[in-house]
């Protein structure tokens, strides 16, 4: 019934409009169209954070805008463009050590993954006990106290809080998790184990670089190399600039006779929102 009115209503009003207003109206609707698909090929895209694997500096429910231009534009940037039958970039400005990048994931191309950029082309990256290694030169990494959320399944989780300095100065926030008696974190893909906290050296190749997610024990990454391994320079969607929205989801699920449902948003978190990455 409510379809049929609407229906009945958009009729009354393409009755209502002359020939003139329904061409402005039309070229009006178009033109705004264009406007925001090449708003989102080629200067922001908007990007949800879906997994806690960047906590603490982005949160399950943090909406993003990623610059596409910062990095210059490739096949895998635009819409649909992995399709196109070129390779490279154009305007390419090449990232920096701490930026936090989304790309797509090497594995299909296609999964937007969202990560920092730990090594550069080149550089020699290793982890010795937690401690990133650059070339053998350590980040400075310094105790911040302790960061506490609740995990997707409800219950309250506590990490290690550290500040990281890497060796052009940019200060961020690591967390390493201690809900495991201080057991090293680890990932096990298809029958293998993988100590995150301490790895071998792994060299950068030309056009590539090396990525890490902010919480450290619970990504991944560049440090599987089976599963993300290094990330090519063509793979790059673009540059995080700043949060627009943070929305808290419920740690409960909505139970309706007995059948559960996904969470619910529970509140925005204001404070976040204008915040710059």
């Amino acid at each position: 019934m409510n379809t049929i009115l609407i229906i009945l209503i958009i009729i009354v009003i393409i009755y209502l409009l002359s020939k003139e207003k329904m061409i402005e109206v039309f070229r009006t609707f178009v033109f705004a169209i264009l406007i925001a698909v090449f708003l989102r090929s080629f200067a922001f895209e908007p990007f949800t954070i879906p997994s806690g694997s960047m906590k603490p500096n982005l949160l399950v429910g943090d909406f993003l805008f990623v610059s596409k231009f910062s990095y210059g534009f490739s096949k895998y940037s635009v819409p649909y463009g992995r399709y196109l039958p070129f390779n490279g970039r154009l305007f390419f400005t090449k990232p920096k050590r701490g930026d936090i990048a989304v790309f797509k994931y090497p594995g299909d191309n296609k999964t937007d993954y969202i990560k920092r950029i730990i090594g550069l082309p080149g550089d020699t990256v290793r982890i010795s006990e937690g401690i990133v290694l650059i070339n053998d030169k350590p980040f400075k990494k310094e105790k911040a106290g302790i960061f506490e959320d609740f995990h997707r399944n409800g219950y309250l989780e506590k990490f290690d809080l550290y500040k990281e300095t890497n060796d052009i100065g940019e200060e961020y926030l690591v967390i390493d998790d201690i809900s495991f008696d201080g057991i090293l974190g680890a990932n096990f893909s298809e029958g293998e184990y993988f100590d995150l906290n301490n790895t071998n050296d792994y060299i950068v190749p030309k056009g590539h670089y090396f990525v890490m997610g902010d919480n450290r024990e619970h990504s991944s990454d560049s440090r599987i190399l089976s599963q993300v391994g290094f990330v090519n320079e063509q793979n790059l969607v673009g540059k995080a600039a700043m949060i627009f929205l943070s929305i808290k989801y419920s740690n409960k699920k909505i139970d309706i006779f007995g059948l559960q449902f996904g969470k619910y948003p529970d509140k925005i978190r204001f404070k976040r929102i204008g915040k710059l990455l």
